[in-house]
């Protein structure tokens, strides 16, 4: 079985498609094993006005959009690399909504089940003192990766945070990799019963082995 997991990070014009919003920017980190062995990015034109505050925050521009190609177009291609490998982003309740409503506007189904960076950090660094992507990179010394609020830059800082918690779980729980369907469980586990449930899972893991 694949240990592939897709990270990925849109830029839009607002926080919402059903306040409207459009994504405008798209990149997807491929990871095996906290390893990267692929990356896809594209800026997507939606025919959808960039505000001021969101040119200023993400650097995209209307007059970059005019000449990208269309949403329809990247997202198919987007569904192509991701295949039916399962899904991470920082704030996936953010992404996943943009992923599936981008998708669905180019025709594609969007089955892919999301894990949440964010959920799982105040699982396994309960005293960071903020879940922010930018502020957990900071607090584990992650290396920078560009300009926030640019879609690769923050795909790349996402996958550096997934693995560097992978790693962590492994080393500090003596878990084998955990893959995409452990951390779907552990960001589901209420942050009081996180530590018995991980001496749970390395106690199974100990039975198993032995």
């Amino acid at each position: 079985m694949s240990s592939a997991i897709a990270v990925i990070d849109f830029e839009t014009t607002g926080m919402t498609p059903a306040q409207g919003a459009r994504a405008t920017e798209i990149a997807i980190v491929l990871l095996e094993q906290g390893r990267v062995v692929d990356r896809f990015q594209s800026l997507m034109q939606t025919g959808a006005w960039v505000s001021p505050f969101i040119t200023q925050l993400t650097g995209i521009t209307n007059e970059m959009l005019r000449t990208a190609p269309p949403a329809a177009e990247v997202m198919r291609e987007a569904a192509r690399f991701v295949g039916d490998v399962p899904m991470v982003a920082h704030n996936a309740s953010f992404d996943s909504k943009f992923w599936q409503a981008e998708l669905a506007l180019a025709g594609q189904a969007a089955p892919h089940a999301f894990a949440c960076t964010v959920l799982l950090s105040r699982r396994i660094y309960p005293q960071a003192p903020s879940h922010s992507l930018g502020n957990l990179a900071r607090y584990l010394q992650l290396p920078s990766t560009g300009r926030a609020h640019r879609a690769l830059a923050d795909a790349e800082m996402a996958a550096a945070l997934l693995a560097r918690m992978q790693q962590d779980l492994c080393t500090r729980h003596a878990l084998p990799w955990p893959d995409h369907a452990l951390l779907m469980q552990l960001q589901r586990c209420s942050k009081a019963r996180t530590g018995s449930w991980l001496a749970q899972q390395a106690a199974q893991v100990s039975l198993t082995a032995g």
